[in-house]
């Protein structure tokens, strides 16, 4: 029997970063519609320097969503994506999986 007393939580790397002087972003699946990998509440924890913890789409939008966090941090601005099988942006970052999947990216100040 798996031992399941250790669950990973991306928030407390966010902390953590955080305390280490890092400037970070949290990444949050608010809503998904059809097939989507991470269900909402998953998260994805970026710093400044793209180092990044945790997942939103199973890695189908994680370099898309690493790379407008960057512009987030630096705006302070927060920002809502989505991606799905119908906008160009899914398939060129790999959403190819049928659903549609929003995502919530905020910087931690």
């Amino acid at each position: 029997m798996a031992d399941t007393s250790f669950r990973y939580d991306p928030l407390t790397t966010a902390q953590e970063w955080k305390v280490a002087g890092r400037q970070v972003a949290i990444a949050t699946v608010i809503e998904t519609w059809g097939s989507a990998p991470c269900v909402p509440g998953s998260h994805l924890v970026i710093d400044r320097d793209a180092n990044f913890e945790g997942s939103v789409s199973g890695g189908c939008v994680e370099s898309e969503v690493i790379s407008e966090a960057a512009n987030v941090i630096d705006s302070g601005t927060a920002k809502i994506l989505e991606f799905g099988v119908s906008d160009e942006r899914a398939w060129s970052v790999g959403l190819s999986c049928g659903g549609r999947i929003r995502i919530y990216i905020e910087s931690l100040v």
